[in-house]
């Protein structure tokens, strides 16, 4: 986990490469840890906001589907979608 600043607002920032043998599998164990770090952030550094960070081309393959737009629509998570080979950031999506 990383610790940031953006616009003045600390974040803590969980990066997944999703470099596992299922998409799906990489999901379910990233969303078991997202559950666990927000819970303890509330508790020990509840001026951190928590995100998920992890490559473009799985937020294509798990958010920009049914199953992931439910659990955007939910509003739980916070995701930051980055480029690899670029080091870029292409996307915050912040909880609402």
């Amino acid at each position: 986990m990383l610790g940031a600043e953006k616009e003045a607002r600390k974040i803590a920032v969980e990066v997944k490469s999703f470099s596992g043998r299922s998409e799906m599998e990489d999901l379910e164990k990233a969303l078991g840890q997202y559950v666990l770090y927000f819970d303890v952030l509330v508790e020990l550094q509840p001026e951190q906001l928590l995100y998920l960070a992890l490559p473009v081309w799985a937020y294509a393959c798990l958010f920009e589907e049914p199953l992931g737009q439910l659990l955007l629509k939910n509003n739980r998570l916070r995701l930051i979608v980055f480029e690899p080979e670029q080091e870029s950031i292409e996307k915050w999506i912040p909880a609402v």
